[in-house]
């Protein structure tokens, strides 16, 4: 694609001006002829057969038909005028009506003439009618100069963009008119060896055909083309830049394990490390070996053991010499870090601390004194972390929890801390499906805890409706009286907060009734209570002063209860799969069986179901993160929106995984054989990765 050409502003493309510019712009993002090239259509009407009439079934989109208008007629006056007219095939007759351009209309349609008709169809006393339909006058000869018979592109449009004429038929004509004047324009970008293995159709006539395609084999072959090019532009793109990085960044190198890992691996650890623990850590003991910065991302499912992991490799830096840190992204999130990490390590062993935005200055003041000459090993926090005035003597490891929170800038900061930039470490407790693994970090190393730790009993999930709440409420007595306790959490969605916050309330009081005092006491959190309250509170749970904890989602991430045996989700239905799964390893702790009990009403949707269903079949974080995927769409999965990565105009995630397999292998072949993409075949590859040309924001990617 000549760069220049598709950069030129939309008001400059013949057929728009500057008012249909704006309003293209506006709603639709298209600022230039790039942006209205690769609005591509989202469906497609097949105007490549006729239907006979008795073949046209209600329930079917569109329809073309060629029949003979053998009568029409004005009826009604005023506001309940209409045309009427009657088509008739060898088949059968269908009604015809129009209530605008009635005149217009009229005029033009000759009975006795056969007319190919096109147009949503409808039933009336059962029989088949078209309102408003798209008439033109049968000629062999005009349809296939017209190029009528073919895959009728449908493009997104709004109600603003319609009153500019810039409905679906409107941008197809500005985008034919586009192709008409700059198809010429459109360059390759990849290697004719690329094309030839993959059988790719060219670059252009991709374009014409995604739009425009005569037939569904023209369109199959566009689109797989160019949904190729755009993964595999990605993947040369994040390879390159993990390629560059270890070019660029150095890394300190942990020469040795010694006595503050020993001393904790031998005498304080608590429980056997599992197969995936021990894979892990030794991925990144390589890796901090190499004198190349780490870059690698530990996936592992709620409560695999993720924070034991980081806590050995954050030994390791500190017997090498260095200061390591962790961020989360909330503060009861860095407190649940804090005091895990405590308990684990005991007093004296090692020093850390805990830096929020609630650290009295005081005790901040001593913090960044114990930073800056190197006595503090390990600093826990939100992102008070990277603000300018904390200061590390020796910064080696950064653990970042639940990275998708943060933003790349954030990141680089925390890199900035330290000469030598330190290894990265990122974990994430939301399982990340392969695909959408390889393009949101394609450019770090996965490691994965895919094993519970020995002991770990299985959580049983369980589907109930409103109807059998008396059942759960014997179950829960049951447990309690075995001395678990239990969580009740309902939704809290932002649009409808004053309604939830009523849920709960009125929750509480069913519960305060069904469980009442001094057999039973119950702690009540949700996002209205002022910090020390919510403290307070949940103090009570975690000491077991009180048997049931009534929440809103605070309690998603970083309350850790081993005695907590049972989640009950209210209203089930209204929370996404991977909320759900987050909440159900709030339990199963402990060595004791655990339950997760899903509440709903009766009226589910489709969705819905699915989810609660899933939920109840499988605890494989993993595959609930593939399904998840399939129903919201990879763009909506938590975190990709600040990724600003998944900026795919054609390519699907959910869909298209083997061909992003086939990219991302190419690419590493690539790379192998030519790291700085010198040889004469790859020059197109490699202007291709200087250029943003390639339609994705590479400067959001690093």
């Amino acid at each position: 694609m000549n760069n220049q050409q598709f950069q030129t502003p939309i008001e400059y493309l013949k057929g728009i001006g500057l008012s249909r510019a704006e309003v293209l712009k506006k709603e639709l993002q298209i600022f230039n002829f790039e942006d209205l090239l690769k609005h591509f259509p989202y469906k497609y009407i097949d105007r490549t057969r006729f239907y006979k009439i008795k073949d046209i079934q209600p329930d079917m989109p569109y329809v073309q038909v060629l029949a003979r208008i053998t009568h029409k007629e004005i009826i009604g006056e005023k506001h309940t005028k209409r045309l009427v007219a009657q088509a008739k095939d060898d088949t059968g007759i269908i009604e015809l009506v129009w209530f605008q351009g009635i005149k217009w209309v009229e005029k033009t349609l000759i009975p006795g003439k056969v007319y190919v008709i096109f147009g949503r169809p409808g039933f009336f006393n059962s029989k088949a009618q078209m309102a408003h339909p798209e008439m033109e006058l049968y000629s062999p000869a005009a349809i296939k100069q017209k190029g009528n018979l073919t895959l009728q592109p449908a493009y997104n449009s709004t109600k603003k963009l319609e009153q500019f004429t810039l409905d679906s038929k409107g941008l197809s004509k500005l985008i034919a008119g586009l192709l008409e004047q700059h198809a010429k324009d459109i360059h390759e970008n990849l290697p004719a060896y690329i094309i030839n293995r993959f059988k790719l159709a060219g670059r252009a006539e991709s374009y014409r055909n995604i739009h425009f395609p005569n037939d569904a084999n023209q369109l199959k072959e566009a689109q797989y083309r160019l949904k190729f090019e755009e993964l595999f532009l990605l993947q040369l793109k994040l390879l390159k830049n993990k390629l560059q990085r270890t070019q660029k960044f150095k890394g300190n190198i942990f020469e040795s394990v010694g006595t503050y890992f020993n001393e904790f691996y031998h005498h304080k650890l608590p429980f056997a490390l599992t197969d995936a623990q021990k894979r892990v850590l030794k991925e990144i003991r390589l890796d901090t070996q190499r004198g190349v910065q780490m870059n690698r991302l530990l996936q592992g499912d709620v409560g695999s053991g993720k924070t034991v992991v980081a806590l050995m490799s954050m030994l390791i830096a500190i017997d090498n010499g260095f200061q390591t840190c962790i961020m989360a992204p909330t503060e009861i999130l860095a407190n649940q870090h804090y005091q895990t990490i405590k308990s684990l390590i005991g007093d004296g062993f090692i020093e850390v601390a805990l830096l929020t935005g609630s650290v009295p200055n005081k005790a901040r003041k001593v913090i960044h004194e114990k930073l800056e000459d190197g006595s503090l090993n390990i600093l826990i926090g939100t992102h008070a972390l990277i603000e300018d005035k904390v200061q590390y003597k020796n910064l080696g490891l950064v653990v970042i929890d639940e990275q998708h929170r943060f933003g790349v800038e954030q990141r680089a900061k925390l890199w900035r801390k330290n000469i030598v930039p330190p290894h990265i470490l990122v974990m994430t407790a939301t399982p990340i499906p392969r695909t959408l693994a390889m393009t949101l970090y394609g450019d770090l190393d996965v490691s994965v805890i895919d094993e519970l730790p020995a002991g770990r009993k299985p959580i049983q999930t369980l589907h109930f409706y409103e109807a059998q709440r008396l059942r759960v409420f014997g179950f829960m007595k049951q447990e309690i009286a075995k001395g678990r306790q239990i969580y009740l959490v309902y939704p809290l969605i932002q649009e409808s907060e004053t309604l939830d916050l009523k849920n709960l309330m009125d929750g509480t009081e069913v519960m305060s009734r069904e469980f009442p005092l001094p057999q039973y006491r119950i702690s009540i959190v949700h996002g209205k209570l002022k910090a020390a309250e919510k403290e307070f509170e949940m103090q009570r749970f975690i000491k077991g002063e009180t048997q049931i904890m009534v929440a809103t989602t605070v309690i998603e991430v970083g309350v850790n209860v081993p005695n907590a045996s049972v989640m009950i989700i209210e209203n089930a239905e209204r929370f996404g799969l991977s909320q759900l799964h987050q909440l159900r390893g709030r339990v199963g702790r402990g060595a004791e069986q655990s339950y997760c009990i899903l509440m709903s009403g009766h009226k589910l949707s489709s969705d819905g179901r699915t989810r609660l269903n899933t939920m109840v079949k499988t605890n494989n974080g993993f595959e609930i993160a593939e399904i998840d995927m399939q129903l919201r769409g990879p763009g909506n999965i938590e975190g990709t929106q600040q990724s600003g990565v998944l900026d795919l105009k054609v390519a699907d995630l959910t869909t298209d995984q083997e061909i992003l397999q086939q990219a991302r292998n190419c690419v590493i072949e690539i790379f192998d054989k030519d790291p700085q993409l010198a040889l004469p075949e790859n020059q197109i590859l490699n202007q291709a990765f200087q250029t943003k040309n390639a339609g994705l924001s590479w400067d959001k990617i690093s």
